[in-house]
């Protein structure tokens, strides 16, 4: 019968069996040695290691179910067994299916085969190597039909090169353990040293390989290929066998104490181990989870929870993934701080102290944050409104929270949403992967281990949103008063109550933020520093904060008040000081150099020496324009207030027409259709030729076309100056305006009151026009920002034309 067609499930009948095994075709070959080589012989598993064709070794299997095995290999004249290695097989589970067993095996003959306390011991002589071919018997006592593989012939000088190496690696084992003396001999007394094939299979039954890697070289029947990874595992071996060799040497030669210490502690786990005297790994996670949960005072659901994440820890294998994942939700639940609070600590005059400590100018918001902490004081504590910071950057927003938090004497922790696109970054990743982690916000809790710090959420206006989710929306349920009692992380998956955490966020501006979103803040508005207080900003705060990081004394260097005030107005004009403490750590730098090459004479830094450490001046002393058709206005941009000339011009006569360059967007290009329609059909009324338009191609022009420019506040300026080019007369001087412009002429309301006041004084401008409803803005301005100032507050246009031109308009329309 071919080979190919044999059906695998055919098993003899159990009464014929020996005869049937007895019996071989092929009984009269020859094999080493010198025994004829069955071609059906019964087989038995091996679970702890493959059985090589070089050894001989007792083997002890249980008598149930393989006594019945060895007595029908007994009963056989060949005395020829069959072994195979089972990996990952305990004798005390069952019987191993035949699917299980390894494909190639070990020929042994049985010797002095006996039983004893439920065991059967007999010595295997390892003869030669086979394959299963087809199976016979399926079933205890296991009974294959083989085949045994042939080497292929090999190159002489190769082969002898492997022995001798061979050779070579077994003398070093020998050498550092001399317990394979015995395993030597009886080799020896079986084969010579120039049995190649036996040889290599004895230096792989010599190693202490797992089971897996020396079935691999049992699988291998050509030699060199043999050869070459029996050599690759004997020299593991030798590397372990040193490896031990030095940690024993330097155990017994007083090695230095820190690993004599580590030595004697691992043997100490150990001996506690067998004692039962220590825990292992999965107890010592479970008690420490335990303890922690102990110490803080957890809602009911989520001491269920945790009661049934560690019963489910407790029952799970430690190699498997899941006792990762369910460990580390352990480890984040009981670093939660449940019901751990730090004490508020009302003491307004000891708040307005760090505010006034920590902060020059600012004295509006610092009168808000008191308030602020007022209403808690008077209820005894701080929640239920979220904080919204709102200013141009470098004006102290982020420095600000850390103020409200020592005021509160509560913990402080900042993370940026700028940019933030995962919604899962809020709310956390859902616990179906190993990788998954809660959301910033238990991280907050977790890190300032109270259940009520600050949490600062910066840059919330640059907030992004992708396919991943919109964070925006998420943050809703949690600045919410009314919902954070009962925010939900995805991760840990039960209540939390985020009431009592102040929440301080940050922004550049509101436009970009959600509506939604904005509701529910508190929004405290920051704007940039007159030129005083950022003179004693640098001198209270940034000096002595950059010369401590630079190890300098004041007395090493000094940077004159005149010189400071001159890089505030030449150098840094934004709102913020951002900008100025560069430039202030860029003048440090230079003179660090030159007190390291003078270290005797101290740096000081006048106005006269700035172009030497800065160069030339950003900003020059602008000159305000004047003349027919040039207005100044008032804009207000991210980095803060700024005067804004407007230039008006007749380019000839020839034909109507209207121009606009400076790169202006969309809402001022309506603003100024708007002005030049109201001016044209008003001109009679303002006292200038009716005609004058009808003839006139007129050009209107914002300075700096190379600055992106819009917003609703330069209709009046325009205004004006397109009525100044048609009566021919300049306007007031040193006055500046802004507002919004309608077709009926009447004033509207703008935003930014008091940047633009401030970018006026900067200017030295003191007479400004505003629109009549900004005027409680400008009454909750400070004194400071007011003095000096002549405002005039316009409800109608003819309120404008007054201030700029000293009369009043004529009544009536001079619509044409």
């Amino acid at each position: 019968m071919n080979d190919d067609n044999r059906n695998d499930s055919f098993e003899a009948p159990e009464e014929d069996l020996t005869e049937y095994i007895g019996k071989d075709e092929n009984s009269k070959s020859l094999v080493l040695p010198k025994q004829q080589m069955p071609r059906r012989m019964y087989v038995l598993p091996v679970s702890n290691r493959p059985f090589f064709p070089a050894q001989v070794q007792p083997i002890v299997v249980n008598q149930n179910p393989w006594q019945e095995t060895l007595k029908r290999v007994g009963e056989t004249d060949h005395k020829v067994l069959g072994i195979c290695f089972v990996e990952d097989s305990d004798p005390e589970q069952g019987i191993p299916g035949s699917e299980e067993l390894e494909t190639v095996g070990c020929a042994v003959r049985v010797h002095h085969a006996q039983g004893e306390s439920g065991k059967v011991q007999f010595i295997a002589q390892g003869l030669q190597r086979f394959r299963i071919t087809q199976w016979l018997r399926r079933r205890p006592p296991y009974l294959v039909e083989v085949e045994y593989p042939e080497e292929p012939e090999e190159a002489a000088d190769e082969l002898k090169a492997y022995t001798l190496a061979i050779i070579s690696s077994i003398k070093e084992l020998l050498r550092t353990n001399p317990l394979y003396g015995e395993e030597v001999k009886q080799y020896l007394s079986r084969f010579g040293p120039d049995d190649s094939s036996p040889l290599a299979d004895f230096g792989a039954s010599m190693t202490s390989a797992p089971g897996q890697e020396l079935q691999e070289v049992l699988d291998t029947v050509p030699l060199l290929r043999r050869m070459e990874k029996v050599l690759l595992l004997m020299a593991k071996e030798q590397e372990v066998a040193r490896l031990q060799s030095e940690i024993s040497e330097e155990v017994n030669e007083k090695v230095q104490k820190h690993q004599r210490e580590f030595f004697l502690k691992e043997q100490l786990k150990v001996i506690q181990r067998e004692l039962g005297m220590a825990k292992d790994d999965k107890t010592a996670d479970a008690e420490r989870f335990r303890e922690r949960m102990a110490s803080l005072n957890p809602p009911e659901q989520v001491q269920e929870r945790f009661d049934d994440e560690l019963q489910k820890l407790q029952v799970l294998e430690q190699g498997s993934p899941e006792y990762g994942v369910t460990r580390n939700y352990l480890d984040w639940l009981t670093q939660v701080p449940w019901g751990v609070t730090s004490e508020d600590h009302f003491d307004l005059a000891g708040a307005r102290r760090i505010l006034d400590r920590d902060h020059d100018g600012l004295d509006d918001v610092k009168d808000r944050i008191v308030e602020f902490l007022a209403e808690g004081t008077f209820k005894g504590e701080v929640s239920g409104s979220i904080l919204l910071l709102v200013g141009p950057p470098g004006v102290g927003k982020t420095s600000i929270g850390h103020s409200v938090a020592d005021a509160l004497g509560r913990e402080f922790y900042r993370f940026s949403v700028g940019g933030m696109r995962d919604e899962a970054e809020i709310k956390g990743h859902r616990r179906t992967y190993i990788g998954a982690m809660p959301g910033k916000f238990v991280q907050a809790l977790k890190d300032s281990k109270v259940s009520n710090p600050v949490i600062m959420l910066d840059e919330i206006d640059k907030i992004g949103a992708s396919f991943q989710g919109d964070p925006a929306s998420a943050l809703l349920e949690t600045l919410d008063p009314e919902q954070n009692r009962e925010f939900l992380d995805h991760y840990l998956d039960v209540r939390m109550d985020l009431s009592k955490v102040l929440f301080i966020c940050t922004a550049n501006q509101l436009d970009t933020i959600p509506r939604p979103l904005l509701d529910r803040m508190d929004v405290i508005r920051l704007s940039g520093y007159i030129t005083e207080e950022k003179l004693d900003i640098a001198k209270h705060h940034l000096m002595p904060r950059l010369l401590k990081r630079a190890g300098l004394l004041k007395k090493q260097m000094n940077i004159t008040d005149a010189a400071i005030k001159q890089i505030i107005e030449g150098y840094a004009r934004e709102a913020g000081v951002r900008s100025l403490e560069k430039l202030l750590h860029k003048v440090i730098r230079k003179g660090i150099v030159r007190l390291l090459e003078n270290p005797d004479e101290p740096v000081k830094v006048g106005v006269s020496d700035l172009q030497t450490y800065l160069g030339q001046p950003a900003f020059r002393k602008e000159k305000s324009l004047k003349g027919t058709g040039v207005v100044t206005g008032l804009a207000w941009t991210a980095m803060g207030g700024a005067t804004l000339s407007i230039e008006a011009s007749r380019i000839h006569s020839s034909q109507r027409g209207f121009k606009l360059t400076g790169q202006l967007g969309d809402v001022m290009k309506e603003s100024a259709e708007i002005a030049y329609s109201f001016v044209s059909s008003n001109l009679k009324r303002f006292k200038g030729d009716p005609t004058f338009f009808d003839k006139s191609f007129v050009h209107l022009h914002v300075p700096e076309g190379a600055t992106p420019k819009d917003g609703p506040s330069a209709g009046v300026t325009m205004a004006t100056a397109l009525l100044s080019i048609a009566r021919r007369e300049s306007p007031q001087q040193n006055l500046a305006m802004t507002g919004e412009l309608t077709l009926t002429g009447q004033v509207l309301p703008v935003g930014g009151i008091r940047e633009k006041v401030i970018a006026a004084r900067r200017q030295k401008i003191t007479n400004l026009i505003l629109p009549e409803a900004n005027r409680g803005d400008y009454k909750e301005l400070p004194e400071y920002l007011k003095e000096g100032l002549t405002v005039n507050f316009a409800k109608h246009y003819n309120d404008v034309f007054q201030v700029c031109f000293g009369n009043k308009p004529r009544k009536g329309s001079s619509v044409h």
